[in-house]
């Protein structure tokens, strides 16, 4: 389920109405509404290895809001609601007890992970630089366990700087953006698995109101469980995860590395901005395999 977690980052990151490394102006926000549909189609081994086997299907409604309350500090919150199934093709392993939406293959839904973040603009000019501090916290008790859960049901604070050039010489139509974060994840089977995610965006501005993006994302998992590879790999699978309480929590503490690419676009209409964008899972190791498209709206409001 990591990977609906690194969608919706990706999805915040590339679809804001004001470029996350320049600051809004101030007393001016914005409401969104994000909808992600995510197919998990297998697993990676540690080797990169694929496993056509455990896929999933992960459809998300993220409500977020944003406010600028200076022209340098601005806050934001957000909730997703989360609609998972799971498609197999087999059960998952043993001595994992199913999830009955797993066993019926039906979907499973809940309110997920809250979210509130801080930004603070150091630099606002050709250049940008931003800072920020995000928390988010599990919102109920739902169960992490398994391919069709709805999160990870685990704490974690995100420090993040957000940097950008508009590329003048080159275009005015044109910007790079780069991101940083590393965040520190609560422990789960007193295992560590903190991560980094590094990513970098081009934009470009084809009219008025419409702006059309591409970009590439890494990131690692300081920490973390190897599922292992086939043989003869000098880490035969199950690898690391085994103790029947490592498998059942399996999902939520593996090293997780990969590699994201995918790109989208947006139009400004009088009073709202609608986005796309096409995520591709191109290559990992311990983690899943997919694609994700996302679609959304913002609402632009000043006091």
């Amino acid at each position: 389920m990591r990977s609906v977690l690194v969608a919706i980052g990706l999805a915040a990151f590339s679809t804001s109405a004001n470029a996350q490394a320049w600051p809004a102006p101030e007393h001016t926000g914005a409401v969104s509404v994000t909808t992600q549909v995510i197919e998990n189609t297998g697993h990676r081994l540690t080797d990169g290895y694929l496993i056509p086997d455990g896929k999933s299907r992960n459809i998300s409604v993220f409500v977020e809001g944003d406010y600028a309350v200076t022209d340098k500090f601005s806050i934001s919150a957000g909730l997703p609601y989360v609609m998972t199934k799971y498609l197999g093709p087999h059960p998952g392993p043993p001595p994992i007890p199913s999830l009955p939406s797993e066993e019926c293959r039906c979907w499973n839904t809940g309110i997920q992970d809250v979210s509130v973040t801080a930004r603070y603009s150091l630099m606002n000019s050709a250049v940008g630089l931003t800072p920020s501090v995000s928390y988010g916290a599990p919102t109920n008790g739902y169960d992490p366990r398994g391919e069709a859960a709805i999160g990870f049901h685990l704490r974690e604070l995100r420090l993040v700087l957000d940097g950008g050039v508009r590329l003048d010489r080159v275009s005015p139509n044109l910007s790079l953006q780069g991101r940083y974060s590393y965040a520190i994840v609560e422990k789960a089977a007193d295992i560590s698995h903190n991560r980094s995610n590094m990513s970098v965006e081009g934009t470009y501005l084809v009219a008025r109101r419409l702006s059309v993006r591409g970009f590439a994302a890494y990131q690692y998992t300081h920490g973390g469980l190897k599922f292992g590879s086939l043989p003869p790999s000098d880490l035969v699978f199950p690898g690391e995860v085994n103790t029947a309480q490592r498998l059942y929590q399996h999902d939520r503490l593996l090293k997780d590395i990969n590699w994201h690419l995918g790109t989208g676009g947006s139009y400004s209409l009088e009073r709202v901005d609608v986005y796309a964008l096409y995520v591709w899972y191109a290559k990992g190791a311990d983690a899943h395999a997919g694609h994700a498209l996302t679609m959304g709206v913002s609402v632009p409001f000043e006091r």
